[in-house]
C-alpha cells in the first residue's frame, strides 16, 4: 500500500510539473548563512516538492528553540546543524532529490574559495549549478555571494526581510546584464553603521511566518521559470499581460468621444437656459441695496 501511494504521489508531482519538464535536470544552491531560518528552508521544501534535481545547502548555524515559530524545524532537531536537519526533512519529502550540505561560514577566506568551487562543480552533470538563492541576513554574506556569482557568471536571487519582519524583497540578478548587489547597498551600510552592533547574543531577530512564507512563495514560483531552458512566452520575455475589465456599453448621443478602454460613469444633465431663472438687473448702488434690505 505504501509503495502504491508513493508511486501515485510521484505521478501527481510529475503532472503538476509538466509545464517545467526541465526542472528535474536542474540544480540550485541555497545559501542560508545564519539567515532568518524560514524563507530559505521553506523555499527548499517547495522546490523539493516540485522535484528539483539537486539542492546544495550552505549554513553554519544550529537549530534553536527560537526557530520553532518558522514551521520547518521541529523541537527534536534542536542542536543539529540547520543543513543536516533540513536535509533529513527534505529527503523524507522526496528521496529522488539529491541533497548536498555544507556546514561552514562562506565569508572566511578559505571557505569562500571552497564555496566558489562548489558552485562551479556541483551540478548534476559535473558543471556549474543553474541558480543560486541567497537567503542571508547580513551584508557580508550577501557581498560574498555577489562576488562569487560575478566571478562565475552565475544567475542568482537576492532576498531580505526587514528588521520588524513586516516586509521583504527579492531581486533577480544576472551578472553582466543587471546591476550587481554591490551597486545598491542597504541603508544601514550606506549610513556607515556596523550591522554587527544591531544584533545581541541570545536574541533572535523579529520573524513572522507570514512575511517569510510570502517570500518563499515568490522563490518557489520564480525558480521554475528561471530554470526552464526556454522562456514560457517566447514573444513576451517579461511575462507581462494586460487584462481588459471594461464592458461595452451604449454611448449616449451627446457623450463626447472617449479613448479606447474608457467609459462614462454617468451622463451629465443638460444645462437649462431659461429666462425665468434670471435675476433682473438694477441700477441701485451697493449702499442703496443694503439700506433697502434693512427696511424689510
Amino acid at each position: 500500500m505504501e509503495g502504491e501511494l508513493m508511486k501515485a504521489h510521484q505521478e501527481m508531482r510529475a503532472i503538476r510539473m509538466a509545464f517545467a519538464d526541465s526542472i528535474p535536470d536542474n540544480e540550485t544552491v541555497r545559501t542560508s548563512q545564519s539567515d532568518d531560518g524560514y524563507s530559505s528552508s521553506v523555499t527548499a521544501e517547495m522546490l523539493t516538492w516540485c522535484g528539483i534535481g539537486k539542492l546544495v545547502l550552505f549554513d553554519y548555524d544550529k537549530v534553536e528553540l527560537a526557530n520553532m515559530n518558522r514551521l520547518f524545524f521541529q523541537p527534536h532537531q534542536c542542536g543539529l546543524s540547520k543543513v543536516d536537519a533540513a536535509a533529513r526533512t527534505l529527503t523524507s519529502i522526496n528521496p529522488d532529490v539529491v541533497i548536498e550540505t555544507w556546514n561552514y561560514n562562506i565569508t572566511t577566506v578559505d571557505n569562500f574559495y571552497n564555496f566558489m568551487t562548489v558552485i562551479n562543480t556541483s551540478g548534476l552533470k559535473g558543471g556549474s549549478v543553474d541558480l543560486v538563492l541567497s537567503c542571508v541576513d547580513n551584508f557580508e554574506a550577501r557581498m560574498a555571494i555577489n562576488a562569487a556569482c560575478n566571478e562565475l557568471n552565475c544567475k542568482w536571487f537576492e532576498s531580505g526581510v526587514s528588521e520588524n519582519a513586516l516586509s521583504g524583497h527579492i531581486q533577480f540578478i544576472i551578472p553582466g546584464e543587471t546591476a550587481c548587489f554591490g551597486c545598491a547597498p542597504p541603508l544601514v551600510i550606506a549610513s556607515n553603521i556596523d550591522e554587527k552592533t544591531l544584533k545581541r547574543d541570545g536574541v533572535c531577530a523579529a520573524s513572522l511566518p507570514t512575511t517569510m512564507g510570502i517570500l518563499a512563495g515568490f522563490f518557489g514560483s520564480k525558480c521554475p521559470k528561471k530554470l526552464k531552458k526556454t522562456p514560457i512566452h517566447e514573444d513576451n520575455e517579461w511575462e507581462i499581460s494586460l487584462i481588459y475589465e471594461t464592458t461595452d456599453i451604449a454611448e449616449e448621443d451627446n457623450a463626447p468621444e472617449l479613448c479606447q478602454g474608457l467609459r462614462q460613469a454617468y451622463t451629465a444633465p443638460e444645462t437649462i437656459n431659461s429666462d425665468d431663472n434670471l435675476v433682473s438687473t438694477s441700477d441701485l448702488s451697493l449702499e442703496e441695496l443694503m439700506a433697502a434690505m434693512k427696511t424689510m
